[in-house]
């Protein structure tokens, strides 16, 4: 890593504070990145995602697709932890934090607002960022692909029925807009982008100098992602920020523990440190926009489900920065086939 990259963690709370500070002093300009807005999504924040996304997409190699299915244990650690624990995992958290630890400190109808938010959280792993994590992490793009996309499949068919099981509500209507333009926007454009690039370039050499040159271009999407969702909340931040912190916590704890499980598994199963980076960051992260729109869609914009899912993806930039450090620190500890 570059000295820029090894100072990530630096910029990227630099734009936290950047963020507040124009949410605050500039709010007009921030008014106008919120209403570029479809289906949920963001589109200036989505451009940002395209552009840390594609640089890894370069990286993928569609004649080595074929190979994963000679590595399966990593697909198998990502899938177990993803659908079999974490959204089961989340909703403990959540009903033993805001209905027992923090039940002096917490209205019950704002509790029960909160564990929604975090149950939507939990059901909806992600597939854009984790592309990103996957990078800094020297992850297989083709493999980290494959995963990603098996998710998605899964979670078409998945999300609504362990949401409604786990929420006790049957009329989950699954904002089918959000998921196919997430999909089209952080996965297909990219990909399809990577494969003209690749096309382009010609040989693995052009490839290689080509992606050391774009590179930094992701981590300067990354530190600009990061100010504008802070700008976009700051509002909500300096308002509650006590009630911020104790959301916050339940989410760092499911985070550093399906990252220690999934990770742990793929030390056991000997699955090499570039599948099982990836593999362990996928669960960890989440697909927020899925949750947001899902929680207002339910509960309302101003609902304290809204925020739980807002509060997840504030707390998500640094909790990941600091499982990518450790994941690279550990990479001699796997094997490195």
């Amino acid at each position: 890593m570059n000295t820029f990259e090894r100072l990530l963690t630096l910029w990227v709370a630099l734009a936290m504070a950047a963020g507040l500070i124009l949410g605050t002093l500039v709010p007009g300009l921030v008014q106008t990145v919120a209403a570029a807005e479809v289906a949920s999504i963001n589109l200036v924040v989505a451009v940002l995602i395209w552009a840390m996304v594609y640089p890894m997409m370069v990286n993928v190699d569609f004649g080595a697709v074929a190979g994963v299915a000679r590595q399966p244990r990593g697909l198998l650690v990502t899938l177990t932890v993803n659908w079999l624990i974490k959204p089961f995992s989340m909703a403990l958290l959540a009903v033993l934090f805001f209905e027992h630890i923090f039940a002096p400190w917490i209205d019950p109808q704002d509790a029960t607002q909160y564990i929604a938010g975090l149950i939507l959280l939990g059901a909806a792993p992600c597939t854009a960022m984790v592309f990103v994590w996957a990078q800094l992490t020297r992850g297989d793009a083709t493999y980290t692909l494959v995963q990603v996309s098996v998710n998605d499949l899964i979670m078409v068919v998945a999300f609504a029925p362990i949401v409604a099981l786990l929420l006790g509500v049957t009329d989950i209507t699954v904002p089918w807009e959000t998921l196919v333009l997430a999909t089209i926007l952080y996965v297909a454009l990219p990909l399809i982008a990577g494969l003209l690039t690749r096309r382009a370039l010609g040989t693995a050499q052009a490839i290689d100098a080509f992606t050391t040159r774009i590179k930094p271009l992701s981590m300067v999407g990354l530190i600009a992602t990061v100010a504008i969702l802070f700008g976009l909340q700051g509002e909500v931040i300096l308002s509650k920020p006590a009630v911020i912190a104790l959301i916050a916590v339940p989410i760092l704890i499911q985070s550093y523990g399906i990252f220690a499980i999934a990770y742990a598994a793929a030390y056991v199963l000997k699955v090499p440190h570039r599948i099982a980076a990836p593999c362990a960051l996928i669960g960890t992260s989440n697909f927020f926009e899925l949750a947001v729109a899902v929680a207002i869609s339910l509960f309302g914009l101003n609902s304290g489900a809204a925020l739980a899912t807002v509060v997840g993806v504030l707390v998500e930039v640094p909790v990941m920065l600091s499982l990518v450090a450790f994941a690279n620190r550990t990479r001699n500890s796997f094997i490195t086939e």
